[in-house]
């Protein structure tokens, strides 16, 4: 382990790989809220951050769980299940009066045509208007053809509850 006067450890979060603080920064500095999309193994999430100096102020947010109780019964991980909490997120966000935002993937690893997109492309389909490239994934990937020709009913039903509330 190094040692002296001049060493310096770094910030915990750094240390773990949690935080890219010179990322952050630039983020930070636009003074946009920010879409903060994260992905567990079997759910996703996603929150409308605001940056506060005492901590990011949470003012929309989604998970994939709520929809188990809209009545999905298939993966909260696919990429059907990130269209379908994107698109919860991007309405309980425009009920909230946000109609921009900045997309923060944080430290995962942005692939593209992935879940991640996927959820990207739920917040634009809800009305957000969200900075993005050509990155979503395909029409009948986002529909859920690849998994089941059904599953295309099951997501119309829930977006239509969605608009609902």
């Amino acid at each position: 382990m190094a040692i002296g006067p001049r060493y310096k450890v770094a910030f915990r979060r750094r240390r773990e790989g949690r935080t890219d603080y010179y990322f952050r920064l630039r983020l930070l500095r636009g003074g946009e809220a920010r879409a903060v999309i994260r992905r567990s193994a079997k759910n996703l999430t996603v929150q409308f951050a605001e940056f506060n100096m005492e901590g990011d102020r949470i003012l929309a947010s989604a998970t994939s769980r709520k929809l188990r109780e809209m009545g999905w019964e298939h993966s909260c991980s696919s990429i059907p299940a990130a269209y379908l909490t994107g698109y919860m997120a991007g309405k309980a966000a425009l009920r909230a009066g946000i109609e921009y935002a900045v997309v923060d993937l944080g430290p995962q690893k942005p692939q593209k045509g992935g879940v991640l997109f996927a959820a990207v492309a739920g917040l634009c389909d809800a009305g957000m208007d969200i900075p993005h490239g050509d990155v979503f994934p395909a029409e009948d990937r986002l529909l859920g053809k690849h998994i089941d020709e059904g599953i295309e009913a099951e997501i119309e039903s829930l977006k239509k509850k969605m608009e609902a509330e």
